[in-house]
């Protein structure tokens, strides 16, 4: 989810000079595929992994390409998918100066938005040859399942740094449909078989890898899935789809922020479908209402998916976009599929920032006092649980600034007197807590590490939610990590200062990247241990 999310607000999306670059060309089937090659890497931008979904095809399972034919130019990015309006909360004047910047920064590319968007990035090192079997990692954008375009981040920056760091990999970066294009619930969409709509994009673009990295010079048996928010989670997701069962599709994944998350079906969506479905002219509850909704303008589906809560809404995290259980790609609550076994046995990373919640918490910054923050609890995280739970969590995250987020401040950064409350609420809620229920489910299974992101701090904010992203795609330590574990299933160099051990429950070590000349080192994962078991422990027995 973003969680669940993002489009990067501080890596520049990267401008290309073709007039100034050579030209790669790699064959498909039948088609020359041209690319330009510039600064050691070549980039092949926009190839369709997918027919247009548009049209009759809009709001069904993504259909394959049987073959490519004639010349495909791909010197320029393809479309984005429809992306959701997402109006940054409105803050006091009074907030530090730092978060009123970053929240100005966000934005999207400025790359035409379309429904024709089914597309991957491939970058490689200039030179490498078909059959060159350099490991893939294969990037899946956050944006709480909203927002988000494979044109957004740098993916160069990760390839160069894997040639300089002598392991050089192939980087893929997908498009999928969000928000009503892509994960729209309801009844109607349970009963055709469309639900994560997604997340089928997603493991669309994983056929394709299987059937195409080889043009490239990437080895369809060493790709590693990583994403960040609901990048991250939509892993996790596909560690967990088809009984556990990855299809050979990838051998490893790398979770940025982002793990399961309890969830129940998408018809309790379906008060989200009608209004969809009123706004756009079609007829809840009539025979033809999803045929109806195929049929209308894209421009009249934007400006309705528009007028619905976002993760910038009051109610934070709480948006009716997020992936639920549809009989197809998640027949169970993704915990419940934890807890029976059913995950893919592949090695992984799994970390966090340390405030994952504060930027979500904006929104919500008059809830002023404990009833107000009762009822905004209640409404919008545990409307199924009793009053006395609610009344837990209040005492489990307490008014005491100090033990808010962003934490380590103590007084400091107590906009209001919930604000660092529901930050920290919302961070362990839907971020920490997941990822050390995955870990203590499956470390003891599997091969797997975790980190903490304590950098890139924002006054008021603290490590915010993405402040990583500037980490992995610019060169820091992140990047590292991330290319020895893409290329050996391990992310430790031989010769590191510190050695990054396995999660194990009974030893739950934790890399830690900090600020200063020392930027790595091991904490213990017991943090707020007795409030992340509790609200787990609510997560997954009142699902929203």
């Amino acid at each position: 989810m973003n969680v669940l999310w993002k489009y990067v607000p501080f890596v520049a999306t990267l401008l290309y000079d073709t007039a100034n670059a050579s030209s790669g060309t790699v064959l498909l089937d039948d088609a020359t595929v041209v690319g330009t090659s510039s600064g050691g890497v070549t980039q092949y931008l926009g190839i369709p992994f997918a027919q247009p979904p548009v049209g009759k095809l809009r709001l069904q399972l993504p259909q394959p390409i049987t073959s490519y034919t004639g010349t495909i130019n791909a010197t320029t990015y393809g479309y984005q998918c429809m992306q959701q309006d997402l109006v940054p909360p409105t803050i006091p004047d009074d907030l530090p100066e730092a978060i009123h910047n970053f929240l100005a920064s966000m934005g999207i590319p400025s790359i035409p938005q379309s429904e024709d968007c089914l597309t991957v990035n491939v970058i490689v090192p200039t030179g490498t040859e078909p059959g060159a079997d350099l490991p893939v990692a294969a990037w899946i954008y956050g944006g709480a399942y909203q927002v988000g375009s494979n044109s957004a981040l740098p993916g160069e920056v990760v390839v160069n740094r894997s040639i300089a760091l002598g392991q050089p990999i192939v980087y893929v970066a997908m498009n999928y449909r969000v928000s009503a294009f892509g994960f729209l619930g309801g009844r109607e969409i349970e009963e055709a078989g469309v639900g994560n709509l997604g997340l089928q994009d997603q493991r669309e673009a994983l056929r394709w890898i299987q059937k195409y990295i080889t043009a490239f010079g990437g080895d369809p048996k060493k790709v590693t899935l990583w994403g960040e928010s609901a990048g991250s989670q939509s892993v996790a997701f596909h560690m967990v789809t088809n009984g556990g069962d990855n299809e050979g599709l990838f051998r490893a994944g790398f979770m940025e922020s982002g793990a399961v998350k309890a969830a129940t079906s998408i018809t309790t969506l379906q008060p989200t479908f009608d209004f969809i479905a009123s706004e756009v002219g079609c007829t809840p509850g009539s025979a033809g209402v999803l045929d109806c909704i195929r049929d209308v303008s894209t421009d009249a589906l934007k400006a309705a998916m528009d007028k619905t809560p976002t993760i910038f809404s009051y109610g934070g995290l709480n948006t009716p976009w997020f992936p639920g259980v549809d009989g197809v790609f998640l027949t169970e609550d993704p915990t419940r599929l934890v807890l029976e076994g059913k995950v893919a046995d592949i090695p992984f990373v799994l970390g966090d920032c340390e405030d994952e919640g504060t930027l979500f918490a904006l929104p919500s910054l008059n809830v002023t006092t404990d009833g107000e923050l009762f009822q905004f609890l209640k409404e919008n995280f545990l409307s199924k649980a009793p009053d006395s739970a609610i009344s837990r969590v209040l005492e489990l995250y307490p008014a005491d600034p100090a033990a808010g987020s962003p934490f380590g401040t103590g007084d400091a950064y107590n906009f209001t007197r919930e604000y660092k409350r529901i930050a920290a609420f919302q961070g362990d809620f839907v971020f920490e807590g997941m990822r050390r229920f995955f870990l203590k489910e499956r470390a003891h299974k599997q091969r797997a590490w975790t980190f903490l992101f304590e950098k890139n701090k924002v006054e008021g904010l603290g490590a915010v939610h993405s402040s990583d992203l500037g980490d992995v795609y610019g060169n820091g330590s992140l990047t590292d990590l991330l290319i020895r574990f893409v290329n050996t299933l391990d992310p430790n160099a031989p010769d590191a200062d510190v050695f990054w051990p396995t999660y194990t429950p009974e030893s739950p070590k934790m890399l830690a990247l900090v600020d200063g000349e020392t930027p790595l080192r091991l904490i213990e994962d017991t943090f707020r241990a007795e409030a992340m078991d509790y609200l787990n422990y609510l997560s997954m027995t009142y699902p929203q």
